[in-house]
């Protein structure tokens, strides 16, 4: 499962795993909505592999729940609070940039 994690997190610039009923995940999403990057998601509940899924990104991530997941350029950043951890020290831009998901 952690080879379609892979494969899935690499499809786009910015990848959230996540579920349609989570607050962060939404959260997450909104943050790189504000920023202008497109980005795609993974909805583990509407996956009928999910719950294989969310095993991988649990040791991947190294809790439970481990939505949301965030990779970009194909790298795990981690859940919510490393990605506002980033965006607040002024790291997530640049990191964006270089992953491609942002233009200027």
């Amino acid at each position: 499962m952690a080879e379609r994690v892979a494969r899935l997190s690499s499809q786009r610039a910015v990848v959230i795993f996540g579920a349609s009923n989570c607050f962060m995940c939404h959260a997450v999403k909104t943050l790189f909505s504000e920023l202008g990057v497109s980005w795609a998601v993974h909805e583990v509940d509407k996956d009928p592999n999910g719950k294989d899924v969310e095993r991988a990104l649990a040791g991947m991530v190294g809790r439970t729940p481990p939505v949301p997941a965030v990779f970009i350029g194909g790298k795990l950043v981690g859940p919510t609070d490393q990605v506002m951890s980033l965006h607040l020290a002024g790291k997530l831009v640049p990191l964006l940039r270089e992953a491609g998901a942002l233009w200027l």
